[in-house]
């Protein structure tokens, strides 16, 4: 199994991008089985969570993209996906996918977001 991230651009703030990560090899139960979340690393800063969506399609986000942010998945193409919406420069970061799955932990390869001012 791997996770191929995309969609990570330069924009100005108040934008909007779009990532995606597909899980290429896996198999549709597992897929939808998983949980699944992106997280972002800022320069000189630990990983973090952004948002996460479970197996049961409930969602849970940090306060600061509350609002900005929605994770999806799309099962057909094993593929999730983060709408970033009124970007801001603190959302400066490669932003990482990641899906769980009992005691697999597979990790995308990171694309990197720039939000200037």
């Amino acid at each position: 199994v791997q996770l191929q991230a995309s969609g990570g651009g330069s924009v100005q703030a108040g934008g909007s991008l779009k990532l995606s990560c597909k899980a290429s090899g896996m198999i549709l139960s597992t897929f939808t089985g998983s949980r699944k979340a992106w997280y972002r690393q800022a320069p000189g800063k630990q990983r973090e969570s952004v948002a996460e969506l479970s197996s049961g399609g409930s969602t849970n986000y940090q306060d600061s993209v509350k609002g900005r942010f929605t994770i999806s998945r799309d099962n057909s193409k094993r593929t999730v996906y983060l709408q970033m919406n009124s970007l801001e420069p603190d959302d400066t970061a490669v932003y990482y996918c990641n899906i769980k799955f009992a005691s697999w932990d597979y990790w995308g390869q990171g694309t990197l977001v720039t939000v200037s001012s």
